[in-house]
């Protein structure tokens, strides 16, 4: 939703693959649908990616790595806000968790 979803339909417009990283993938497969339906664009795939999660992280980075030939464009959208304080399974304050750490680690696992 939002700017992530405004994004992904511009590069889909202009004929690139692209990926959808999304935590849910009901909401997820939403998008799927209507950017490809609006572009025309068969080359949108929807990969699951919870950033509040660096097990999550770390296995979409490996998925990115064995599976796409090349990566030309990363756009880091995740952030939450409001979210009551919790504590994710590895330790880590959750808002933190999925603004910062998880878009950092990622980056850096794709820099190859």
């Amino acid at each position: 939703a939002g700017i992530g979803k405004c994004v992904a339909m511009d590069l889909a417009r202009r004929n690139a693959r692209t990926i959808l990283a999304c935590r849910s993938q009901e909401r997820g497969q939403a998008a799927l649908e209507e950017i490809r339906a609006a572009t025309g664009n068969p080359a949108v795939l929807l990969r699951l990616l919870d950033t509040g999660s660096l097990a999550s992280v770390r296995a979409f980075a490996a998925a990115v790595l064995r599976e796409e030939p090349r990566l030309d464009v990363l756009v880091n959208n995740a952030g939450v806000t409001g979210l009551p304080f919790a504590i994710t399974p590895e330790g880590l304050e959750q808002t933190f968790a999925t603004n910062y750490l998880g878009p950092f680690l990622l980056t850096n696992l794709l820099l190859g």
